[in-house]
């Protein structure tokens, strides 16, 4: 069934590439509506939570309208509604970045959880996956399939040691997206920030929403809150991006040091073949619901009367 927030709920915080002090607001939308970005500092700001929209992936998923008005940094709030099961919100904000709170989608999902669920009687349409579907670019790859359920792998190799070789495999129904993912973090290597931040990028990234890794070494004091956060993360952020779709997926998707770029290209390729889909109704108890709660944020969470 198609949900929503029982009541709107408002973040503020950074955003990660620019910098700029971000309010957002969540609110909850009627069924059918899906979600949808509008910038309340810039005309024609409606953007919506599509696949076909994104304008860049570079570093992060942004979106941007027919007018080149765009949000960046969308995939940590679209993996919090899509993990939470919440269909259609409208999502409002007043800069061109969505707030990185604490670098995790944990803020979001404790600000949903706050504000409540609300479930229609309308029927939620997914997409099942018929037959495979691939994307590469290089040594990176992304790939669909049939699968009974949301399902997911993926595989990450990095050559500094603090992260090195890792693989999680998940079954993302009932609340695992939640309990499993959300609070893992974005991370970067010390020299990468040093050279985004002499580029105009990252200068909102700190060590309170980003793991920072140098030479085998874990900046944060606190360390990491998973030992395989990385890849787990790398997972969260594929949970945003194919929420994209702008429908639940059945299927299993498959990344191997995958990305933005290539999670946004399988779903091109997935929609420019018809016969590899289909629309399929979910039945009442079926689909992504199943909440687990996380209460660790930084940066501002408001319920707000809507």
């Amino acid at each position: 069934m198609h949900t929503t927030l029982s009541t709107g709920v408002g973040f503020s915080g950074i955003g990660l590439h620019g910098g700029q002090r971000v309010r957002m607001i969540v609110r909850p939308a009627e069924p059918g509506n899906g979600i949808t970005f509008r910038r309340t500092d810039l005309q024609n700001g409606v953007i919506p939570a599509s696949y076909d929209l994104v304008a860049d992936t570079v570093l992060c998923t942004k979106l941007a309208n027919a007018d080149g008005v765009s949000v960046g940094t969308v995939e940590h709030l679209m993996a919090a509604l899509a993990g939470m099961g919440i269909s259609d919100a409208a999502v409002e904000l007043d800069g061109p970045e969505v707030p990185i709170m604490d670098g995790s989608s944990a803020p979001f999902v404790a600000g949903f959880m706050e504000a409540g669920v609300t479930v229609s009687d309308v029927p939620l349409t997914a997409i099942r996956i018929l037959s495979p579907i691939a994307a590469r670019l290089g040594d990176r790859s992304a790939e669909l399939t049939p699968a009974p359920r949301f399902e997911m792998s993926f595989r990450i190799d990095f050559a500094d040691p603090a992260i090195g070789v890792q693989d999680k495999d998940l079954t993302l129904v009932n609340g695992t997206f939640v309990e499993e993912l959300s609070d893992c973090r974005t991370f970067g290597q010390l020299g990468e920030v040093e050279q985004l931040r002499a580029a105009g990028l990252a200068r909102g990234g700190n060590l309170d929403n980003a793991i920072v890794i140098d030479e085998g070494r874990i900046l944060n004091p606190e360390g990491l809150r998973r030992r395989d956060e990385f890849v787990r993360h790398k997972m969260l952020d594929a949970v945003g991006d194919l929420a994209l779709a702008g429908a639940p997926i059945i299927g299993r998707y498959s990344g191997d040091r995958a990305g933005h770029e290539i999670t946004n290209l399988l779903l091109r390729q997935l929609f420019a073949t018809p016969e590899a889909w289909c629309w399929d109704t979910l039945v009442e108890g079926q689909g992504p619901q199943g909440f687990y709660h996380t209460a660790s944020h930084h940066g501002r969470i408001e319920a707000l009367a809507v």
